[in-house]
């Protein structure tokens, strides 16, 4: 445990750089439990902390990897013992606090979930935060009138996205029989359907010339996990008492609508964080997640090593990437 393998990014004269480089516990941030990471996984957040200005990282250097699962080594928390397998997403993970992204991990116990029982250390990370978020988002709809028919119309933008495409995969695994994929990804149509997409919509097919205020009442329920213009399109479609779960911010930050699908159509804009949940409801999401929601045999599911990460976090970058990419830590001979 003195010496050990991690992915750092650094900033040099306004450049941002990635490295493989041995660690010690020195580079880590403090806290009373220590790691052994045996997985990862790679989400759009971490994409941004490995680049110029991506608005995510504020002191470098940094171990990025906003999840992780593992086994304590050691523990100063009561609550947690050596040997005991447990997994960390959000908080300060990977942006402020060192992340998943090296063998070992340091973390303040208040952080850790323990890992639910049903799930391995790699299948909850195909989950990670990206499937956090999905569950997050599937949840809040329930909560708003979802449950009350499997054949409402549920539209998920960003559809081959990690978030996009296990929100797919469970509602049809819930029974939902009306799921609309968005994705501006021609060749990703087939694999959606596959997933369980009932029908597929390219995004150019699917925005309007010109954004109207309202428009015609065509969609009950929508998850949507790029912001911006996209959402701007959505709003104005949904039925009266509909819902759109918003999680994501890939299209842009602004929102430039009206406020006529609120007072005239009792719309519902449902914001989720999945970064700062208390814990008591995050132990109940990771439960559902080894439950009802189990899709960890997702089929967009890629796995990595370290040394890959580059390559995976560009085309995070560049919106070439598809699906779940989980990170392999490969264990090294302690020095």
């Amino acid at each position: 445990m003195n010496n050990f393998s991690g992915f750092t990014v650094k900033k040099t004269n306004e450049a941002v750089t990635t490295h493989i480089e041995t660690l010690t516990l020195n580079d880590l941030s403090e806290g009373n439990v220590i790691i052994k990471v045996a997985y990862s996984s790679v989400n759009y957040k971490d994409s941004l902390a490995a680049k110029n200005n991506g608005g995510v990282i504020r002191e470098y250097p940094m171990i990025p990897g906003i999840d992780l699962s593992g086994t304590v080594l050691t523990s100063d928390d009561p609550r947690f013992e050596v040997g005991q397998k447990v997994l960390v997403t959000g908080y300060g993970l990977g942006v402020s606090h060192t992340g998943g992204f090296a063998e070992i991990a340091r973390v303040p116990g208040d952080w850790i979930v323990p890992l639910p029982e049903g799930l391995s250390l790699r299948e909850a990370m195909v989950f990670g935060t990206a499937g956090f978020t999905a569950a997050l988002s599937v949840q809040a709809l329930e909560n708003h009138g979802l449950r009350e028919n499997k054949e409402t119309s549920i539209v998920i933008t960003g559809a081959s996205g990690g978030v996009g495409s296990l929100a797919i995969a469970m509602l049809r695994h819930l029974g939902y029989s009306n799921i609309i994929a968005l994705s501006r990804k021609k060749s990703a149509i087939e694999t959606l359907k596959k997933i369980g997409a009932t029908d597929v919509y390219l995004l150019d097919e699917f925005m309007p010339e010109k954004i109207k205020p309202l428009a015609k009442q065509t969609i009950d329920f929508a998850i949507d996990t790029v912001g911006g213009n996209v959402l701007c399109a959505l709003l104005p479609q949904l039925h009266y008492s509909g819902s759109v779960a918003v999680c994501g911010n890939a299209a842009g930050i602004s929102l430039n609508t009206t406020v006529l699908p609120f007072i005239l159509r009792g719309v519902n804009l449902l914001g989720i964080d999945s970064v700062n949940v208390p814990m008591k409801p995050r132990l109940a999401i990771w439960q559902r997640l080894a439950t009802d929601l189990n899709v960890s045999s997702h089929e967009l599911t890629n796995e990595i090593a370290l040394q890959e990460l580059t390559a995976t976090l560009n085309q995070l970058q560049t919106g070439t990437h598809i699906g779940r990419t989980i990170v392999s830590i490969e264990e090294r001979d302690n020095e």
